[in-house]
């Protein structure tokens, strides 16, 4: 099968599809925390594997981790990239094309590697049921860390950051985030108010600041806008220098964990239901309740000592 995409101009509309979902809020959830190798085609023979064994029990949406199809490492990030405007240079994506249209679900790539006239981006890409590439996302936020014993890693060091949020609309309105575009409580509330009903943050957390925050800045996201948050890390396992916290999780729009993982490789599957967005916003009207009138003023004027 021609993969079907064109990476060209993708913003927050949707690329032209005359593909067109039912009215979905009912669906369940596949969170696929692979391990990786150093073997790419063993990573994309994982994936597929994957993606298969969750259409079996029953997703409709699919999510795979943060540079998912190399180690992460920037000893391999130049080396695995792919230019995702050639399609004969992209083995990646014309897997993640193939087996969006044969089993007919949406599915948020996870992050790759992205070549793209001599710059190198940390890019997910979003696949609809049909198999043509609705959307992709370059990581905004690059994560630069330096922790004296534990931990230094400066991504900006060989990533450009992105430029643009990403919103697409298949089974519902979902916005994308790459890892530490989690951290930035902004992006979120952006998407919240464009109408999103889920954020989807692949990610790849190291066990430093994955102990302290995965878990808390999900559940932060979700409970401030009211809306699910979906996150997908590769497997502790996983080769590299870089250790990874697992814990792929889904959290609903009160906060709650619906589910998580532990740091091994497993899929993990649960049930999303959008109407419980409405339950939660009719309960507690957080947007009603907003004082805009304040915020506007505090931020035009210096505060008081």
């Amino acid at each position: 099968m021609a993969a079907l995409w064109n990476t060209r101009n993708l913003t927050m509309a949707d690329a032209p599809n005359p593909f067109q979902l039912p009215n979905i809020t009912k669906f369940k959830i596949a969170l696929c925390q692979l391990s990786i190798t150093s073997d790419k085609n063993q990573n994309l023979d994982r994936a597929s594997r994957s993606i298969r064994l969750s259409v079996e029990q029953g997703a409709k949406l699919l999510v795979l981790p943060e540079m998912w199809n190399c180690p992460y490492s920037s000893d391999y990030f130049a080396k695995y990239a792919e230019d995702f405007d050639n399609r004969d240079a992209s083995p990646t994506l014309s897997m993640l094309s193939e087996a969006a249209c044969c089993h007919g679900i949406t599915i948020i790539g996870g992050s790759l590697p992205e070549w793209d006239h001599g710059r190198l981006y940390n890019t997910c890409c979003i696949f609809g049921p049909d198999g043509r590439l609705k959307a992709k996302h370059r990581k905004i936020h690059l994560f630069d860390i330096d922790i004296p014993g534990e931990i230094s890693f400066k991504e900006s060091d060989t990533f450009t950051a992105g430029d643009q949020p990403t919103i697409v609309d298949t089974v519902g309105r979902i916005g994308i985030g790459i890892c530490h575009d989690i951290r930035f409580p902004e992006l979120a509330a952006l998407y919240r108010k464009r109408g999103v009903d889920i954020i989807c943050y692949p990610g790849a957390f190291n066990v430093s600041t994955g102990e302290l925050l995965w878990e808390l800045v999900q559940r932060a996201r979700a409970v401030d806008n009211q809306l699910f948050v979906a996150t997908c890390s590769p497997s502790r396992n996983s080769t590299g220098s870089y250790t990874t916290w697992g814990h792929s999780t889904l959290v609903g729009p009160s906060g709650e964990i619906i589910v998580t993982s532990g740091h091994e490789e497993t899929t993990v599957i649960a049930q999303i239901d959008y109407s419980n967005i409405q339950l939660q916003r009719k309960s507690l009207p957080l947007d009603d309740q907003k004082r805009e009138d304040i915020y506007k003023f505090i931020d035009a004027h210096e505060l008081n000592p």
